[in-house]
């Protein structure tokens, strides 16, 4: 059985104590510690790496999402997880561009948090389904992909280059590259990565 470290950013004592409570008895989990500030985050990680982050988007010295991009740029092997009461789509998205593999409202269940650290520490992502509804019904009634940039979509995902979709679609380099970009623009996505977990979030792929 793997066995998970998991880490918590927080700055409130009870919701730290909340969720170490729902995971202390599980046999797959082991409790790694919690911070309450970004400092104190960056210290501890300095030193040793869990494997899965619980991070608060709200923290007294650094957003939550720009904490989440210095780590994942300093420690690309951690995965985060957003943890917040926000399920607002701004916030959400942000989290992904930063790289975080997942975002899970303060109000989850036991179930719905091990669900989340379980498939995130195997590299997957998990979005709540609160906030997946979010993504869905902010987005998928205005955000419209053409056939074309559907297929481009498939094959990025299936990890393939610019010059292997164009001769996969008897296509130009060229205009692949411009369906990328305008696929990043539409689903305001930073980068590859960031465009496959908001794509699968909305139901594009």
């Amino acid at each position: 059985m793997m066995v998970t470290k998991v880490f918590i950013v927080d700055d409130h004592y009870m919701v730290i104590e909340g969720i170490r409570s729902l995971l202390q008895n599980e046999k797959n989990i082991e409790w790694a510690g919690h911070a309450s500030n970004a400092a104190s985050c960056l210290a501890y990680l300095h030193q040793q790496q869990p494997d899965v982050i619980l991070m608060d988007i709200n923290l007294p010295d650094k957003s939550g999402i720009d904490l989440c991009k210095e780590v994942k740029e300093k420690y690309p092997s951690v995965f985060i997880i957003g943890l917040s009461t926000f399920n607002q789509l701004s916030f959400i998205q942000k989290m992904i561009d930063n790289g975080a593999s997942g975002y899970v409202l303060k109000n989850a269940t036991q179930q719905e948090l091990m669900e989340a650290i379980e498939t995130v520490a195997t590299g997957k992502t998990y979005l709540s389904f609160e906030v997946s509804q979010t993504l869905r019904n902010t987005n998928n009634s205005t955000v419209v992909l053409t056939r074309r940039e559907k297929e481009v979509l498939n094959l990025i995902a299936e990890g393939m280059t610019n010059n292997e979709i164009a001769k996969k679609l008897f296509i130009s380099t060229t205009t692949v590259d411009t369906h990328r970009k305008n696929l990043l623009e539409k689903l305001n996505a930073r980068n590859t990565a960031a465009l496959i977990k908001l794509s699968i979030a909305q139901g594009h792929l």
